[in-house]
C-alpha cells in the first residue's frame, strides 16, 4: 500500500438496480450507504422514484470509488437496464 494511503479507511460505493412491480419499471443508481438509500427510495425521498414505492433490490455491485461507481451507473443507463441485466444473467431477467 502507498505510503499516503496507510491508516485510510477504505470507501465503498454501491451501483444498484431496483424494481418496482407497481410501474414495471427499473431504476439504477449508485450510493455508499446501500440500505439508507434502498430506505430512501421506499420512503418516497427521491423524487423520481417516489411513485413506484415499494422498490426491490435486485442487483448491486461494489466498488472502490465514486468515480468507478458512477461511471458503472452511466454505462448501465446507456445500454438500458433491462438489456444490462438480461446480458449480465446470460439472458434469464425475470422481468
Amino acid at each position: 500500500m502507498a505510503p499516503w494511503r496507510q491508516g485510510r479507511k477504505r470507501m465503498s460505493y454501491f451501483v444498484y438496480i431496483i424494481w418496482s412491480d407497481k410501474l414495471k419499471k427499473f431504476y439504477a443508481g449508485s450510493t455508499q450507504d446501500l440500505a439508507n438509500r434502498i430506505n430512501e427510495h421506499n420512503k418516497g425521498e427521491a423524487k423520481f422514484t417516489s411513485k413506484g414505492i415499494p422498490w426491490v433490490l435486485i442487483w448491486n455491485i461494489e466498488v472502490e470509488t465514486k468515480l468507478e461507481a458512477v461511471r458503472q451507473e452511466l454505462r448501465i443507463k446507456k445500454r438500458g437496464i433491462k438489456r444490462f441485466l438480461d446480458e449480465f444473467s446470460g439472458g434469464s431477467s425475470a422481468r
